[in-house]
């Protein structure tokens, strides 16, 4: 645990990488039912192969997007007096390759900035970069915010490191 000083402090570093998690088909065909997209470059590995030069189903950008909430649990500190921590968006994505049904994906995380907004709020700001097994183009990179709200009273005298 740390302070949010202490995190600050680290601006410009990577921060980590989470562990590898895969994408199955039984994955993207939950996330199409659940979107409405169910394009067959996603849904019909058979079709996909056959006819495009995919090799055949690919994850929609969106389900691998969506996988930074859980994948960057992995990689952010706990910081001292945490009260919680909200999606404040993104500034940028990028996709830059498909990720096959099958791979295994995982979020290399850098913190860009932390800028305190007052009211115990802090925004931060990170490169998220979402990493396919194997492969040297990653799935994605991202602009990540995230507001960290802190209760300084309850720090709990938290290691600065």
């Amino acid at each position: 645990m740390q302070t949010i000083e202490a995190f600050s402090a680290r601006t410009g570093e990577l921060l980590g990488r989470s562990g590898w998690f895969a994408i199955d088909q039984a994955r993207i065909d939950a996330f199409a039912e659940v979107t409405e997209d169910r394009q067959f470059i996603h849904v019909d590995p058979a079709r996909a192969a056959a006819e495009t030069p995919l090799g055949g189903s690919i994850a929609h950008g969106f389900l691998t997007l969506s996988l930074l909430s859980h994948l960057g649990q992995q990689v952010f500190p706990e910081i001292a007096g945490k009260v919680m921590t909200f999606n404040y968006g993104l500034n940028r994505v990028r996709f830059l390759a498909p990720v096959p049904a099958g791979a295994r994906v995982r979020v290399a995380i850098r913190l860009l900035e932390v800028v305190e907004k007052g009211a115990g709020r802090h925004l931060c700001r990170f490169e998220s970069t979402v990493e396919i097994e194997g492969r040297e183009t990653p799935a994605l990179v991202a602009e990540q915010l995230l507001l960290h709200v802190i209760d300084s009273d309850a720090d709990g005298g938290a290691d600065a490191g």
